[in-house]
């Protein structure tokens, strides 16, 4: 309880999420002493993996698929490796059709042109083309500014434009992702599953209708050496990982810690203020992972924000859906018939279901934007157990089916409990459509999780927006919310900050550096610099062109 904290520290992290514990561990291991605290009594934020159905089965009820996440620095900085386990699935976007046909992409360059080839030799040509492209893009400019601060768009800009890959990678950005997803590919079935791949598996088209994509996701759907994994035994053994090397490095947790206010002396942050009126010091820093508003109009109080500060609050956007999610225990993994036509798409990381043609899917997002439950029933799913067996019992498995949905859906006078059976009722309709053998002598038992339920367990996800923040061109890169507020020694670290909201662990990573450079200490690590990713970027370019 809260009455074991001692007065001081040199830095309060509010939030256990993983942001939060990846900055605590790095400060923590630079010799701060370092207090991490959450409301919850568990830790790990969106990591969370429960027994919702039956004991024994795994669910992830957030956060399941993590994009690239061996290679993070912070994953190697904190060698992770020797305490969490990940799965890198040789297929991962896969989706089937009504007319049996299924379209595969897998990591493995010459399998997925020939899995596109079957369905149109041209659209098989320009992924050859542009898979050169993109990956030297993702691995030279995407990734290193993924765990760096952003530079100013004209410096980035102008940095880009020393070469012509530069050049091609400005042109993509500053265009809609639909816009060219539409030039590029001519196949309605290669078409959409792209929009599911850009689209990052639950932005949907959020993102892919933004004016323009400043973070290149259009680029990276091309590329196959980078991709999503799982954590083995669930999402929350990476929190665990986390938390011990937090508290090998010195750091100290303490749950169930309500705080009323961040107390602002001479226009800095020197400490907060916990439910009963006991206070605890921070002597350098406090740094907040939660959401913008709980930080700035709760925890601050907008009287101590400048008009320009409150202004930016009010033009801070969120989502405006939410997910759906259904949780499967089950005797047998999803078996697509589809399997005549390509076996490997049972395997595949995730699938895109219940959608045909570009217009299914513009159908369904209206829906959802026009606040009403979708009349097409298009969702993503996958095999987890499949894939990694220790979340199930020996020989049953795992599944999951996410669906976009509004926060309140006009549901007509039913009650909402009776509103989620109906609508799990029709995912395990349209998924037996696909699966044959998604049938209820094969469901042992189902969970529903709903953007309800999300927002009473983690309230920083603000009017159902898993991410805690648009991924709008306007607030993503050079524009996002800014890691250093307005208040001295007050920062943000968590997913209003670039690079954004699901588990990248950048936002975490880079206050990490940044507050070690305001205290002016001596990082143990090598920060990430944009700067010197791209100048390299530049040089060698020249050198090989």
């Amino acid at each position: 309880m809260a009455h074991t904290l001692d007065r001081s520290y040199d830095g309060i992290i509010i939030g256990a999420g993983h942001h939060g514990l990846i900055l605590g561990s790095y400060l923590a291991r630079a010799g701060l002493n370092i207090l991490l605290v959450d409301r919850r009594l568990t830790y790990g934020g969106g990591l969370s993996t429960v027994e919702a159905t039956r004991p024994g089965f795994y669910h992830n009820l957030h956060s399941i698929n993590h994009f690239h996440i061996t290679q993070a620095p912070w994953f190697k900085d904190l060698g992770l490796a020797d305490r969490v386990s990940y799965i890198t699935p040789r297929y991962e976007f896969a989706q089937a059709h009504r007319d049996g046909s299924a379209l595969v992409l897998g990591r493995d360059l010459e399998e997925t042109i020939a899995n596109i080839a079957r369905f149109s030799a041209r659209d098989a040509a320009t992924f050859r083309a542009w898979n050169r492209k993109a990956e030297a893009m993702t691995a030279k400019v995407l990734l290193p500014e993924r765990y760096a601060e952003p530079l100013p768009q004209a410096e980035r800009t102008a940095l880009l434009e020393r070469t012509e890959m530069g050049c091609e990678f400005l042109a993509i950005t500053r265009r809609q992702p639909l816009d060219v997803v539409n030039e590029l590919l001519t196949h309605e079935h290669v078409k959409l599953l792209f929009l599911f791949k850009v689209s990052l598996f639950g932005t949907w088209l959020t993102d892919t209708l933004s004016r323009s994509s400043p973070m290149g996701s259009v680029i990276r759907a091309f590329d196959l050496e980078s991709g999503y994994q799982i954590c083995q035994g669930g999402s929350f053994n990476l929190a665990r990982g986390l938390m011990q090397c937090f508290i090998a490095a010195g750091g100290t947790y303490q749950p169930q810690v309500a705080i009323d206010r961040i107390i602002i002396e001479n226009k800095r942050a020197v400490g907060v203020e916990l439910s009963g009126g006991r206070s605890v010091r921070a002597r350098q820093f406090i740094a907040s992972t939660i959401d913008v508003h709980q930080t700035f109009e709760t925890l601050v109080g907008r009287t101590q924000l400048p008009a320009r500060s409150a202004a930016k609050l009010d033009e801070f956007k969120y989502t405006a859906w939410s997910l759906f999610g259904l949780h499967l225990a089950l005797h047998e993994s999803p078996r697509f018939a589809a399997e005549a036509f390509d076996p490997n798409i049972n395997h595949a990381l995730k699938w895109s279901i219940g959608a045909d043609s570009m217009d299914d899917l513009f159908a369904a997002f209206a829906d959802v934007q026009a606040g009403r439950v979708p009349k097409i029933v298009q969702f993503g799913a996958g095999p987890l157990s499949l894939l990694d067996p220790t979340q199930a019992p020996q020989g049953k498995h795992t599944s999951y089916a996410w669906h976009v949905m509004p926060l309140d859906p006009a549901i007509g006078a039913r009650d909402y409990e009776t509103f989620k059976q109906e609508f799990a009722d029709r995912i395990l309709e349209t998924w037996a459509r696909y699966c044959p053998n998604m049938t209820r002598d094969n469901i042992i038992a189902t969970h529903v999780h709903t953007g309800r339920e999300y927002v009473r367990e983690l309230p920083n996800m603000r009017g159902g927006d898993i991410f805690m923040g648009a991924f709008n061109a306007e607030q993503v890169m050079y524009n996002h919310f800014g890691y250093r507020s307005p208040i001295a020694n007050l920062y943000m670290a968590g997913s209003a900050c670039h690079p954004g909201g699901a588990i990248s662990g950048g936002a975490g990573y880079i206050a990490a550096g940044l507050i070690a450079n305001d205290l002016e200490i001596e990082p143990w690590w090598t920060p990430c610099s944009a700067r010197r990713a791209l100048e390299t970027f530049a040089d060698d370019a020249h050198r090989h062109g």
